[in-house]
């Protein structure tokens, strides 16, 4: 049996971009729309009438009324049983706006000046959040154990957020080394005896170290060419090489790795 079309409640002021998402929606069938709004005050009446599974919030709403941090500040109220995904969607780059928006329980958040911003990535990001959260909260209801696939697919979905905010695109070759790389770090952070992630991913893929590297360079140096500098200085705050401007690898993996590792 097919599963149910997750049910989104949309809040965003600019047109082009509501209807960019009703037409990705009504293509995909993964999805529905309940109600779109500009209004965070309308935002909170249309939640209580039709309770979505999720929320895409734009957090300017410069051509509305209100804004999307009035709107996360009011929900409180009215989530004590039920609490909907909300992702934000934003043109705004600050680390300062990035950790009040984890603090007031959003899970993920778009940057839509990335390259490979568009409805298609948040709500594909969304429904594989929701099956993640579906599972976990199952086993909450029934005190079981979360099994390891899916503490690993939840940290799969992590690392997958922060790649996309940083412009390590899903089409690029060293993307999947990239992913892994961290992945491997996060499983066996407690292994003394595990052995170096670039041995790690040369034996896994029957490459040498050396080539594994390189096309991980080549990822990250795209990025840092076609992402903006202001979400690069926001989302990675560690020191870079002063003559090449760009981190490498090793230091690429190990920066995400504690990222991420210090918000389970």
């Amino acid at each position: 049996m097919s599963k149910k079309p997750m049910t989104l409640l949309l809040i965003e002021d600019d047109s082009i971009e509501c209807q960019n998402y009703i037409d990705y929606v009504e293509e995909s069938k993964e999805a529905e729309i309940v109600k779109i709004t500009n209004s965070s005050k309308q935002g909170i009446e249309y939640f209580n009438l039709y309770m979505p599974e999720a929320i895409i919030l734009d957090i300017e709403l410069h051509k509305g009324e209100g804004s999307g941090l009035e709107f996360l500040e009011e929900i409180k109220k009215y989530t004590k049983e039920f609490k909907p995904i909300i992702v934000v969607i934003t043109n705004a780059s600050s680390n300062i706006l990035y950790n009040k928006l984890h603090e007031e329980g959003v899970e993920l958040v778009f940057y839509k000046k990335q390259k490979d911003y568009s409805p298609k990535l948040v709500i594909s990001s969304v429904l594989s959040l929701r099956e993640i959260l579906h599972k976990y909260g199952n086993q909450k209801c029934n005190n079981k154990k979360e099994t390891k696939a899916e503490k690993e697919e939840k940290l799969s979905i992590k690392i997958d957020t922060e790649l996309n905010i940083i412009g390590i695109s899903p089409h690029l070759k060293g993307r999947k080394y990239i992913h892994d790389a961290i992945m491997y770090l996060l499983k066996e952070k407690d292994n003394e005896q595990k052995e170096t992630v670039f041995n790690y991913l040369s034996s896994s893929y029957k490459r040498s170290s050396s080539s594994i590297s390189r096309v991980m360079q080549t990822a990250i140096n795209y990025a840092w060419r076609t992402s903006s500098p202001e979400d690069l200085e926001t989302y990675y705050t560690a020191k870079i090489n002063y003559h090449t401007g760009v981190p490498t690898p090793t230091e690429f993996i190990y920066y995400y790795f504690k990222k991420i590792d210090k918000n389970l």
